[in-house]
């Protein structure tokens, strides 16, 4: 066993051993605790890895909308919304040594196939709740002033759908197995990331410490992924150049007519940053800020409904955003289930059911209850 020395202020030195953990709960929970363990990692700007927790025992179902067959220790997003994928095992379970990442890329697989980026708000909400904290509150805390709720989630979506994703092995001991398996596969997957973080744990006289380490961040691994991370600025024309690559003719169209009859009644138009993605954001800016009820996806060719973001009069008004919803579950194709808080409208089946007309009706009438409330 090895050993580290804590002087304290004194000028007495406290020696302090290498002890495992009494149970793998002990260490999910440390981590949920205490997310900065998970540091050592830095962030596309150079500055410090921040981590949210998004749900513990999250849920991984292995076909689209089916059941849930596996759960994921922990989920986290970074502040890059790169949705970090947790598994941890003690060293003493013989499975850490190569069935755990079996395990681990299995979830990973069905989590960018299955997963619903949208029950990611939920969770965390749920999350928040059993802490008793407030989870727009603390997730605002998180981002910052500058930036907004709807737009990380957007990210977060992204990323997921682009593969963008880190696969973190948590332990009190790496094995030499593992630290092989992790290297390699960072190295060679892109833009996906495979990591493992030790952290051991040491005691003496009453207090403990814990020491975290990555495993896998090799500087060869780390230069083939610096350009994955680059990121592009949309505007109108690659907006549509976009679309008209990725959709059929027919739903192409619809979505031109969505965005102009938006882009009419809309401050401004803002556009995603995604290295892949192209969205675009009509924003009914006034006085009381952004407000961007709608986006539009040219790569899903989707319209999103903006719900867990609508905190401004008149959608702040719960009974009238659930006059909405049922609006948009009124027309042919569409089906929002009551606990979506940012639901896709997939426009294909809207327009194969006949139900384009009537989206268009519902767009117009929310635009009208907007523009009525500008400036109350």
């Amino acid at each position: 066993m090895t050993g580290i020395f804590l002087v304290q202020n004194d000028g007495s030195l406290v020696e302090m051993s290498e002890q495992p953990y009494d149970s793998e709960d002990l260490l999910q929970q440390l981590l949920a605790k205490y997310p900065r363990l998970l540091s050592g990692d830095s962030s596309d700007d150079g500055s410090l890895r921040r981590w949210l927790l998004i749900c513990r025992e999250m849920p991984v179902p292995s076909e689209e909308d089916g059941y849930d067959r596996w759960s994921l220790d922990h989920l986290f997003l970074d502040q890059d919304a790169i949705p970090t994928l947790i598994e941890v095992k003690r060293s003493s379970d013989t499975r850490i040594r190569r069935e755990v990442v079996g395990q681990l890329l299995d979830y990973a697989a069905n989590a960018v196939s299955y997963w619903p980026v949208e029950e990611f708000c939920s969770h965390f909400e749920r999350e928040c709740e059993k802490s008793g904290v407030d989870p727009a509150g603390k997730l605002q805390d998180f981002l910052g002033p500058d930036h907004r709720p709807e737009d990380f989630w957007q990210r977060a979506k992204t990323n997921l759908q682009a593969g963008r994703i880190r696969m973190v092995f948590v332990a009190d001991v790496i094995p030499r197995e593992l630290r092989r398996i992790v290297e390699f596969l960072n190295g060679q997957m892109d833009p996906a990331e495979v990591l493992a973080i030790e952290i051991k744990q040491f005691v003496g006289q009453g207090m403990k410490t814990l020491v975290p380490k990555i495993i896998g961040q090799t500087a060869e691994a780390e230069k083939k992924k610096v350009v994955s991370r680059e990121s592009r600025l949309w505007d109108e024309s690659s907006f549509f150049a976009e679309l008209e690559r990725c959709q059929p003719p027919q739903v192409a169209e619809a979505i031109r007519t969505l965005f102009y009859r938006l882009a009419e009644k809309a401050a401004n138009v803002k556009f995603g940053k995604g290295k892949i993605y192209a969205t675009a954001y009509p924003s009914f800016d006034d006085d009381r800020g952004r407000q961007m009820h709608l986006s539009l996806n040219a790569n899903d060719g989707v319209l999103t409904v903006n719900l867990g973001e609508m905190k401004y009069p008149p959608f702040s008004d719960l009974a009238l955003q659930n006059e909405l919803v049922s609006r948009f579950n009124q027309v042919p194709g569409i089906n929002i289930p009551a606990d979506k808080h940012f639901p896709n409208l997939k426009i294909a089946p809207v327009l194969a059911k006949g139900g384009f007309g009537r989206l268009i009706d519902v767009v117009d009438w929310l635009i009208a209850q907007v523009i009525d409330t500008r400036g109350k």
